[in-house]
This record gives structure tokens, sequence and C-alpha cells, in this order.
């Protein structure tokens, strides 16, 4: 069962959205997004051996959208950089903290991580890495 009082209490009406590449992120940032992750990823969805942290939050040109309302991460979004065997942009680790679930917030988040690949790689094809239920996006 998550613990409610890491994120805010209230459904957010409010959002404070930040598009940040890796190495301008806060400790505290980089923190609260690992552990949304895994208070979803791993507890919620009761899956003890999914392998969230990979390597690829730190990678070379990786950037993160995140949804704050009142300084609480309540949303948030990996955009990894085409390279590699990978021409795309791909946006993975699509997370909404549940008590921002119903608000929006899931549909803002995709509409800010689409406008950041458009412009950071306003050449790039666009690749969505999420579970099935996410597939209308």
């Amino acid at each position: 069962m998550l613990t409610p009082q890491r994120y805010c209490e209230t459904v957010p009406v409010d959002l404070t959205w930040l598009g940040l590449h890796h190495l301008d992120l806060t400790s505290r940032q980089m923190h609260d997004l690992l552990m949304l992750r895994h208070d979803v990823f791993v507890i919620e969805q009761d899956c003890p051996y999914y392998r969230d942290i990979d390597g690829l939050d730190a990678a070379d040109g990786t950037h993160h959208v995140l949804a704050l309302h009142a300084d609480q991460l309540v949303a948030c979004a990996r955009v990894l950089a085409p390279g590699g065997d990978r021409p795309e942009v791909r946006i993975g680790r699509v997370v909404v903290a549940p008590t921002a679930r119903g608000s929006g917030a899931g549909h803002d988040l995709m509409r800010q991580s689409l406008t950041l690949c458009e412009q950071v790689w306003p050449a790039a094809d666009i690749f969505l890495s999420a579970q099935a239920h996410l597939e209308q996006y």
C-alpha cells in the first residue's frame, strides 16, 4: 500500500511543468521521480522484480518531464534521446501519483512530453514505451 503523505493530499488543479535535461535535475527531483516510479511500478503494481533503475535516467540526452503541485511531484515521464540502434525519441516510465489520477494530469503529461520532443528533436519520430492500457496515447 502506498503512503499518500509522500504526495499531495488533494487532486491537483494547478500544476507546474518542468522539462529538464537529466543534468539539470536537482538531486531532490531525481530522488522524487525514482521514489514515485518505485511506489507505483514496484509496490502498487506488485512487481518486486521490476528493474526500474536501468541506467538510462542519466544517459546522454535523456530528459525528464515533471509535474509539480505545491512542490510535490505528482507525475513524470522519461524521454530518451535518439541514438545507437534507436533512431526515434522514446517516451517511457510514464507515471501519475494515485492522488493525481482522474485529474487529467496523465493527458497533460503526455502533451508536455510530446511538446518537449518536438522542441528538442523536431525531426525525430517518437515512440511510446508503456503498458498496454496506455495504447490509446
